[in-house]
C-alpha cells in the first residue's frame, strides 16, 4: 500500500500523521478481479468521442476477461438500445439499470457471489456520469478500481480527461488496456500469452487520442 497526501506519495506507515490516504498500488490477480462494463450501447455512437476506439478496446478487454475466466457484468441504460453489437457480451450478465451508476441491487447481489474480486476492471461510458458515480460507488465500498481510460469516453475530450484526473483524485487506478492486460497475466510462459499478447498490441492502435492527455 502507498500512503498519499493531497497526492504526493509519502511511504508506508504515513497514516499515523493522520493526514494521508491509503491507496492500493494497482496490481491485479485474475482470481481476485472482475471486468464491469458500463452503458456501451449502440444509441450512443452518435454522442460519444471516439466511440469506435473504445469499443475496439472493449471488445479487447471482453476477449481477455473470457480467455482469462474472469467475470465479466455489463450494464445497458433502461430505453436504449443494447450493448452494441460489435461486443460480443456473450456469457457476461448483463444488467438493466435507470440510474447512473452501475452499482444496482442486482448489481451488488451478482458481486457478492463473488467475494474474493474486490479489485474491478472498469470501462465503458460516459466517464464524467455513469463510470464516474459507478467508480465512486465501488471505492465507497472498498473494492480497487481500475478505469482503463483508452475504453472509456463521454460526449467531449475535455470532459473525459477532466473526469479522469478526478478518479483519480478520488483513489482509483488509472490504466491503458495493454498494460491491464499485461498486469493480468505478469509472466512469458503464462499459458495464455500469445493470445493476451495479441490482444494487447492491437489495442496500441486505438488508443493514442484516449491517453493523449494523460
Amino acid at each position: 500500500l502507498l500512503c498519499t497526501y493531497k497526492g504526493v506519495g509519502l511511504g508506508v506507515g504515513c497514516a499515523r500523521l493522520g493526514m494521508a490516504t491509503i491507496r492500493p498500488l494497482g496490481r491485479l490477480d485474475i482470481k481476485h478481479t472482475v471486468f464491469m462494463l458500463c452503458d456501451l450501447q449502440a444509441d450512443f455512437r452518435s454522442l460519444i468521442w471516439c466511440f469506435k476506439e473504445i469499443v475496439a478496446n472493449a471488445q479487447n478487454l471482453i476477449s481477455a476477461a473470457k480467455i482469462l475466466g474472469i467475470p465479466i457484468i455489463v450494464t445497458e441504460h433502461k430505453g436504449y438500445a443494447g450493448t452494441v453489437g460489435d461486443i460480443d457480451v456473450g456469457g457476461a450478465k448483463v444488467f438493466s439499470k435507470e440510474h447512473f451508476s452501475m452499482i444496482t441491487p442486482e448489481v451488488e447481489a451478482e458481486m457478492k457471489t463473488k467475494p474474493n474480486r474486490k479489485s474491478v476492471v472498469l470501462f465503458g461510458v460516459m466517464t464524467d456520469c455513469c463510470v464516474q458515480q459507478t467508480t465512486l460507488d465501488l471505492l465507497q465500498q472498498g473494492y480497487e478500481v481500475n478505469i482503463v481510460a483508452d475504453a472509456c469516453s463521454t460526449n467531449d475530450q475535455g470532459s473525459h480527461f477532466s473526469a479522469i484526473e478526478h478518479l483519480r483524485q478520488a483513489g482509483s487506478t488509472i490504466i491503458a488496456t495493454r498494460s491491464l492486460l499485461y498486469e493480468l497475466i505478469k509472466r512469458t510462459n503464462h499459458p495464455n500469452f500469445i493470445e493476451i499478447k495479441n490482444l494487447a498490441e492491437n489495442s496500441t492502435l486505438h488508443s493514442h487520442k484516449l491517453l493523449s492527455k494523460l
